[in-house]
């Protein structure tokens, strides 16, 4: 049976509708784990035969030869779909692709690489049958490098700061999440996505469990620096006006200071007359103005942000070629 066909249960007398899972894969430099990653999906959904599922690799704009292992994939397995980036837009403008392609009634995102084990998606399935709109796999013991790991703890404390994630809560890039939710999130189309305040600003009915996380195969992550950077300033300026409303306030306890440093200038030279003004008056003044600049150039700041928000139309991502997508309207 074709693997996006929906098929139907027969139990005493009581026809079901099986559940699909669509595996969402964002691809970069994972020609030599992708196809192991794949298998392993097939392998774990052949157990589970309450669901059927499909697989969405879509490749960003990868340098090596993980295009030619999507296309030998699509060729070798119906249930496997691809799409191809005409440039790289990173990580989450590729899963808002998969999920835009997806059809499941639940939606898996996972990596490449295979350290998020997908023979234990069968746990994150679970807790959405049993009622949860998103469970994201928790590591007990991570298997990332020092400076991945310290990056995951810098998103995880902007996330609580910016976007209101519980405190209890852990994120990772393996997650499940019900169809609604990914209506839900596929409606952002402003550029520069940040999937995990997508999920956040939809449902807060999201739980944990616990995964185990492998050791990297081959290669080292995708993520510089530069590009982890670039994740945190888009999370906190894509789904939060609090920078602007921190800049608001540290403005105004500026102005603060500088008239309560105005009023202490006051009554020295009341006190003692001999005690020359000028160099206090010019400083009460630049506190006292540039804490007023601050006030308003965040509170004019914050209009620009809500437009920003809501006006920018640069592309989530330009897809150049759909591999074995012709049947999916």
């Amino acid at each position: 049976m074709d693997g996006c066909c929906r098929k139907i249960v027969i139990a005493a007398g009581k026809v079901t509708k099986m559940k699909k899972v669509s595996f969402v894969i964002p691809c970069y430099r994972s020609e030599k784990t992708l196809e192991h990653v794949v298998v392993e999906i097939k392998n774990k959904m052949k157990q589970l035969t309450n669901y059927s599922y499909e697989i969405i690799l879509v490749n960003d704009c990868s340098p090596d030869g993980t295009l030619a292992v999507i296309r030998k994939l699509c060729e070798s397995h119906e249930e496997v779909r691809g799409l191809d980036f005409a440039r790289n837009f990173g990580q989450h403008s590729a899963l808002m692709a998969g999920l835009r392609e997806s059809r499941g009634d639940y939606v898996v995102c996972l990596d490449d690489d295979g350290q998020t084990p997908a023979d234990e998606v069968d746990k994150l399935l679970a807790k959405l049958d049993e009622g949860f709109d998103a469970v994201y796999a928790k590591y007990e013991h991570k298997q990332h490098s020092t400076f991945r790991n310290l990056g995951s703890k810098m998103n995880e404390l902007m996330t609580r700061m910016m976007l209101e994630k519980p405190k209890e809560l852990y994120v990772s890039s393996y997650f499940a999440v019900r169809r609604f939710v990914v209506n839900d999130m596929i409606r952002y189309e402003n550029s520069y996505p940040y999937v995990i305040g997508l999920v956040l600003r939809t449902t807060k009915n999201i739980t944990n469990v616990v995964v185990t996380h492998r050791e990297r195969e081959e290669g080292n992550s995708g993520y510089t620096m530069k590009k982890l950077l670039g994740l945190w300033f888009n999370g906190f300026t894509a789904f939060s006006v609090k920078p602007l409303r921190i800049a608001t306030i540290i403005g105004g306890i500026s102005a603060c200071g500088g008239f309560a440093y105005g009023l202490y200038t006051i009554i020295k030279k009341l006190v003692n007359p001999a005690v020359p003004l000028g160099f206090s008056a010019l400083m009460v003044a630049i506190v006292i103005f540039g804490g007023m600049i601050m006030v308003m150039l965040g509170l004019i700041g914050e209009y620009i942000g809500r437009i920003y928000i809501s006006m920018n139309n640069s592309p989530q991502y330009v897809i150049r070629e759909k591999i074995n997508c012709e049947e999916i309207k």
